[in-house]
């Protein structure tokens, strides 16, 4: 069996969200800036440079509330107030995004009309323009709507739970292959970092924590 260590890529911005946002679900609990920076990088792999611009971002959505105290201030969100404020922003957005795809109707069936009978004219080339505009808008407001998924708590004890099976299995294999690798220590007197390298199994080769 050939173990192939790839390239761990980097986190994107929606799935740093969606692991910040499993911080404040999991504890519920009240957190200062300087604790998520603590517990972000360390427990959900979110980069520390990066963990002020996610939180804000969370904070702009309404997916996270947050309150100055004193000197200090203080974040929280709770999973039925975040899964009414995402569904009233999906809503939000989805209404939005119906009144684009109308508008790119109408605009459809106004350069058809204007295609009858003419050659180009500034009027055709302007509703051509507005139509492009429309379908950028209207992509982009997919794009919003597909983001507050992420954020959904439904999802997000989905994900745990698929993370969770997907851990123990891997660490099965992890279990099988030390297991082989032991009863082939044995069995041939091989050196581990011969059947290592044999096998292109890498040296921090261990079970998921």
């Amino acid at each position: 069996m050939v173990i192939i260590k790839s390239k761990k890529r980097g986190l994107s911005v929606e799935e740093k969200r969606t692991r910040m946002m499993e911080i404040f679900f999991d504890t519920k609990d009240v957190f200062q800036l300087k604790d998520i920076e603590k517990i972000a990088p360390k427990e959900k792999g979110i980069t520390a440079m990066s963990v002020k611009e996610v939180l804000q971002s969370l904070v702009d959505d309404g997916m996270v509330d947050t309150d100055r105290i004193g000197t200090s201030n203080y974040f929280w969100a709770f999973p039925s107030k975040a899964l009414h404020a995402r569904k009233r922003k999906v809503e939000e957005l989805q209404n939005q995004y119906s009144d684009y795809n109308q508008k790119k109707e109408n605009l459809h069936e106004s350069i058809k009309k204007s295609k009858v009978g003419r050659q180009d004219t500034e009027e055709r080339a302007a509703l051509i323009k507005e139509l492009t505009a429309l379908r950028q808008k209207k992509d982009q407001l997919k794009t919003e709507i597909d983001k507050y998924k992420e954020c959904d708590p439904d999802i997000i004890e989905e994900t745990r739970q698929a993370n969770k099976v997907a851990k123990e299995a891997a660490n099965r294999w992890t279990e099988n292959i030390f297991s082989v690798k032991s009863w082939a220590k044995r069995k041939f007197g091989f050196e581990e970092s011969k059947i290592d390298k044999t096998f292109g199994i890498p040296e921090d080769f261990d079970y998921i924590d």
